[in-house]
């Protein structure tokens, strides 16, 4: 049971550390000139909006813009987080808790 309690603890602290890891990485994605930043942890750290396309009768080329922009910058954060995870040899298959 203790050798159990263990391998949960080492799994635990390496998900931590590869968390840490991956939040120092970021991604930068732009569609229609909106520009967004994305952190590993899939937070928007950042967002730019020309003023051009703060008028009313651009909002739905706006949305559009952000609505894209996100999906790339969501799309490349998780390749960049996979490859960062084969990297660190991914999290052990310890039995019963997978």
């Amino acid at each position: 049971m203790f050798n159990k309690l263990k391998q949960f603890k080492d799994l635990r602290g390496q998900a931590k550390d590869m968390q840490s890891k991956l939040a120092e990485e970021s991604t930068t994605a732009t569609s229609s000139g909106v520009s967004l930043v994305m952190d590993g942890n899939l937070t928007l750290k950042s967002l730019d909006i020309p003023t051009e396309l703060l008028s009313t009768d651009k909002k739905s080329k706006l949305e559009s813009a952000i609505v894209d922009a996100h999906a790339s910058a969501l799309k490349t954060m998780q390749r960049t987080m996979a490859m960062k995870m084969k990297e660190m040899g991914g999290l052990p298959n310890i039995p019963g808790l997978s």
